[in-house]
């Protein structure tokens, strides 16, 4: 059954890891969607792997812009009339730029993570809501991370990271609290380690992976990103009418340790 038929969705972070798996299996489920990011290789690897006649729009955007947001978004409703679902995907790690211990934590590696992991979905989830404030209805789903409900030891010490993942579930839950009302509901995934791009460090750091039947011990191994998407297709889908406010760990027992 396609779950979501009809509907209309926006996925941030659609070219690559947990956004491309959920853009897929959206499309799978009917929904049309709008890719949003600024890799134009990877957006292009994207599509080169889609059926042409998929119903999608792809948009190169920087979502740190909000000019360049407000107009990706108008360009979704001009195409497809309406935006039913957002899927916050954008972000990463700020390491590159210094972000660590905090008290090792560059001024840049703060303010980058925060921007791309925090601003950016401040600017995509507001230029929607207007839109879904008018329709009386819609579905918002953030990923955010269990750095974002847990402290990281040693080998997860990224203190802007986590903290733009906090921040991030406190943003989505006041949304899901004021917007109620106008028939807006709003979630929150967590994953833990997902075999992606961004978990390259990981993936290929011995301690880490030896530490797994530990940190996520239903599987003693990295998740994959369709676990993520199948968490995020329930909450965008009616399976989820009833469920607002929610945070979704999806990290193979990691948070219940």
């Amino acid at each position: 059954m396609k779950t979501l038929d009809g509907k209309t969705a926006i996925v941030t972070g659609g070219a690559s890891g947990i956004g491309r798996a959920v853009l897929a299996l959206f499309l799978k489920h009917g929904a049309r969607v709008a890719l949003f990011d600024q890799n134009e290789s990877a957006i292009k690897e994207t599509l080169d792997n889609l059926s042409e006649d998929t119903d999608l729009l792809a948009i190169s955007v920087d979502l740190t812009d909000p000019v360049l947001t407000e107009k990706a978004v108008q360009d979704v409703v001009k195409r497809f009339e309406k935006v039913d679902i957002l899927v916050n995907v954008a972000g990463g790690s700020g390491r590159r730029w210094g972000d660590g211990p905090l008290h090792e934590c560059s001024l840049d590696g703060w303010s980058k993570t925060l921007d791309i992991n925090l601003t950016t979905l401040f600017h995509t989830t507001k230029f929607v809501l207007q839109n879904m404030v008018s329709q009386k209805e819609g579905t918002i789903v953030t990923v955010s991370s269990v750095l974002g409900l847990v402290g990281g030891d040693q080998d997860f010490a990224t203190h802007a990271y986590a903290a733009s993942k906090g921040a991030a579930i406190s943003l989505t839950r006041s949304i899901a609290s004021y917007y109620a009302p106008y028939g807006i509901r709003a979630n929150v995934v967590c994953p833990g380690l997902i075999a992606t791009p961004m978990s390259e460090r990981a993936q290929n750091n011995e301690t880490i992976k030896n530490r797994l039947s530990t940190l996520q011990p239903l599987t003693a191994d990295f998740g994959q990103a369709e676990d993520i998407a199948e968490a995020a297709l329930y909450l965008a889908s009616p399976a989820s009418r009833f469920v607002t406010g929610s945070v979704l760990t999806v990290d193979g027992g990691w948070t219940v340790r």
